[in-house]
């Protein structure tokens, strides 16, 4: 179980707890910036006292939005902290005024030196390192939003969020023994297509969005798109036939009708061994208060679905983390 918030989650919680700030931006790239879409997802459904909105970090910094100031909280992450855009933005706000605080694996970071409040995080996909996913990004971004929200409204978030996180890890294990066998079919049908599409609404928009730019793209050279489940019925839906391939990631939020159209259509007009579908509702999410399940299912969406990268990359014989030709390894782009 866990009793309390990290000790530097605290500390920025603490050291921002006299301010009304006016507006809160989420900015980061890539997987960093994936994980702000559910956590502005939280605040939209449970922060009544500030304005929220989410950027790529270099277009927060040529956008340069008018309301960014004094009165205005900026959270960045990054996880190695040298991703130079988000460095970029942090230093943007700082110089209009804003208090900042940064994500990142690495407290010694660029980022972490160029915000007001560094917060460490872990990650297993590119360290190799075990770890408890309630003190993975999204875990320590809801963690961090939840103390903000409960500092000013006192609704008791940060108490069911931590109980919650206590039963993350355990879930996400199940959840791998749950969808083995159906990874197990779908990789050999999945690996040799050139697309794959990821389908998701709401909360776990953000996992579709982080798995088709950053595992399927980056990673396995797949053409690929993440879209949004209305967004699908006012274009996208034309790519459908037979031979498309679908990942569809039914969440437990509010959205979840929109998906479940969008699945029902490609069952109708595609081909049921295409379509994997992932589903929260068939998974074991026991000892989780019912109305913070549905911000935790995306992370176990994302974890599990990492491991079918791998089975994918498997049987198309090109490594995973190792096969990319400039990610890592280009710095002058």
């Amino acid at each position: 179980m866990i009793s309390a918030l990290p000790a530097d989650v605290e500390r920025a919680l603490n050291a921002t707890a006299g301010r009304q700030f006016s507006h809160l931006f989420l900015v980061a790239c890539g997987g960093s910036l994936s994980i702000m879409m559910a956590g502005k997802y939280f605040l939209d459904r449970h922060n009544g006292t500030f304005a929220c909105d989410s950027y790529n970090a270099d277009e927060f910094v040529c956008r340069d939005p008018r309301r960014l100031g004094p009165d205005t909280l900026v959270v960045l992450c990054s996880q190695t902290g040298t991703t130079k855009e988000t460095v970029r933005a942090a230093n943007h706000a700082r110089a209009r005024g804003a208090t900042t605080i940064g994500m990142t694996l690495d407290l010694t970071s660029p980022l972490a030196r160029a915000v007001d409040h560094p917060i460490a995080y872990q990650a297993s996909y590119t360290t190799g390192k075990a770890i408890d996913a309630a003190y993975s990004n999204y875990g320590v971004l809801y963690m961090l939003l939840a103390g903000l929200i409960d500092a000013r409204e006192e609704v008791g978030l940060t108490d069911d969020l931590l109980i919650s996180l206590g039963h993350l890890q355990p879930a996400i294990e199940r959840a791998h023994r749950a969808y083995a066998d159906r990874f197990e079919a779908f990789a050999p049908r999945f690996a040799p297509r050139e697309a794959i599409y990821t389908l998701a609404s709401g909360a776990s928009y953000g996992a579709a969005y982080s798995y088709a730019i950053c595992v399927l793209m980056e990673m396995q050279w797949y053409d690929s798109q993440a879209l949004h489940a209305n967004e699908f019925f006012h274009g996208p839906f034309e790519v459908v036939d037979r031979d498309a391939c679908f990942i569809v990631l039914l969440g437990l939020d509010e959205t979840r009708s929109l998906s479940e159209r969008a699945r029902d259509f490609l069952i109708k007009y595609g081909s049921r061994e295409n379509i994997l579908v992932l589903d929260g509702a068939e998974l074991d999410f026991s000892g989780m208060s019912e109305h913070i399940k549905p911000y935790l299912v995306p992370l176990v969406f994302f974890d599990t679905l990492w491991r079918f990268a791998y089975k994918l990359a498997g049987l198309r014989d090109r490594p995973m983390l190792e096969g990319r030709r400039y990610m890592k390894k280009l710095s002058d782009y």
